[in-house]
């Protein structure tokens, strides 16, 4: 491939910031662009140096390394090496979304493979695969405590997480859902019924067999035929409510 490949290491722990930088520096390919020692100083490095490959620790105080991607969501994510002490949940979660780490301590030949696996993906990023299972780990972390809080969508060529409060309707279409925001509509490959089980309460009300709606985004709700309402979101949107819903929003 052409061209340097501009690192950065994350890491709490000084000797583990050194270690990684004395395999780096054995790359020929390689530039450490920069070091941080803890999630936030991350995040603001990673925005000035816009790196093209991350070593990232995971057990970090204040704002751990799934924090750190999750503010990077945003913006430039780059590929991502996560270096871990023994963590059953968060190697779990690496491979089922096919994401590379380093378990702490390694050998030089995993790194090897690790850095192997990155410079493949470096090379093929225009596919943007790591960037959408980055953000399903980070939206299924989100959710896996309480309610779903973000949505992984296509946005043109690549993905982008949307949140929850973000959207104003769901609508059912076979085994998917649309779901619509101020900025457009995207399609989610879930059934209705999975998405209600998951979504707050509290936040989304069921409308139709076939819709849910954010509260938030309702301005008017007014009679329409044979017990059915007709729903006004602030967008300009109209929905049913049915009759079979009713309770959920009217007393």
């Amino acid at each position: 491939m052409g061209g340097m490949i501009r690192a950065v290491v994350v890491d709490d722990e000084p000797l583990a910031r050194e270690g990684l930088k004395l395999h780096l520096a054995k790359e020929p390919d390689v530039l450490v662009a920069g070091e941080a020692a803890d999630g936030r100083r991350a995040v603001a490095l990673v925005a000035s140096v816009k790196p093209d490959l991350l070593f990232l620790d995971v057990q970090m105080p204040l704002l751990d390394g799934f924090g750190v991607v999750d503010a990077l969501s945003a913006g430039h994510l780059p590929t991502i090496v996560f270096v871990t002490a023994y963590d059953r949940y968060a190697m779990k979660a690496f491979e089922v979304h096919a994401l590379d780490y380093l378990l702490k301590p390694f050998t030089a030949e995993r790194f090897q493979t690790a850095m192997r696996k990155a410079r493949d993906e470096i090379e093929a990023r225009g596919s943007h695969e790591s960037r959408r299972r980055l953000l399903e780990l980070i939206a299924e972390r989100a959710g896996a405590a309480a309610h779903l809080q973000r949505f992984v969508i296509r946005s043109g060529e690549g993905y982008r997480l949307v949140a929850a409060e973000e959207v104003a309707s769901f609508e059912a279409q076979g085994n998917y859902v649309r779901l619509t925001t101020g900025q457009g509509h995207h399609l989610l490959r879930i059934t209705m019924a999975e998405l209600e089980k998951r979504l707050d309460p509290k936040r989304f009300a069921r409308i139709h067999r076939s819709t849910m709606v954010n509260i938030d985004r309702i301005k008017e709700i007014t009679p329409a035929w044979h017990g059915d309402f007709e729903v006004l979101l602030h967008d300009g949107q109209r929905l049913r409510l049915s009759r079979n819903f009713r309770e959920r929003l009217l007393p």
